[in-house]
């Protein structure tokens, strides 16, 4: 929907360039969209196991029947497993409990510090994508149409459209280095 936007969009703008270029971008910024969505529900699914694991944990330690969860997390893997190995060894379960959430916790925190540190990866190749903007400014301050020249002459049209290109590389290789080790891409 967004490609099919930004073509319809650009090619009333400024020709079949212009469609190609919003295109491009409206794909990308789609894309950054859903990404970020993806990544918001995980990590509140997240939170929600281990929360649901502590408060597991506590119910063991106030004397009620535990009730484990049957869902596919890596959380809830753990505290299966935690349950069987409680069966078979005797071992209080609060404890293994306890510390497959404070194992979960302080991995996070790591794996926090680390997407802290590749912001600012992110943020300058944001920025350099961005650059060529102020290119065509600067364009206009000095009294020429940079974009006439690039929608409308073959020499701008492919430099216009290597540029997009370049970008979508760049950012995608930036996003690709600046994967949160520990968590999908």
């Amino acid at each position: 929907m967004a490609a099919l936007l930004g073509a319809v969009s650009g090619a009333l703008l400024g020709g079949p360039v212009a469609a190609l270029a919003l295109a491009t971008y409206g794909v990308l910024a789609a894309r950054a969209v859903l990404r970020r969505r993806t990544r918001r529900a995980a990590a509140l699914a997240h939170r929600r196991d281990l929360d649901r694991l502590a408060a597991v944990a506590a119910d063991l330690r106030a004397g009620l029947p535990a009730d484990l969860d049957d869902g596919p997390g890596r959380v809830a893997r753990l505290a299966r497993a935690a349950g069987k190995l409680a069966d078979r060894t005797g071992a209080p379960l609060a404890d293994l409990l306890e510390r497959i959430e404070a194992d979960a916790r302080a991995a996070d925190r790591g794996l926090a510090a680390a997407a802290a540190q590749a912001a600012g990866a992110r943020a300058t190749a944001w920025l350099l994508a961005a650059l060529p903007l102020g290119g065509i400014g600067l364009g206009y301050g000095i009294g020429v149409d940079p974009v006439a020249v690039l929608l409308h002459t073959p020499v701008g049209g492919g430099s216009a459209l290597a540029a997009v290109a370049l970008q979508v590389g760049g950012l995608l290789w930036a996003e690709r280095l600046g994967v949160t080790p520990g968590r999908a891409s």
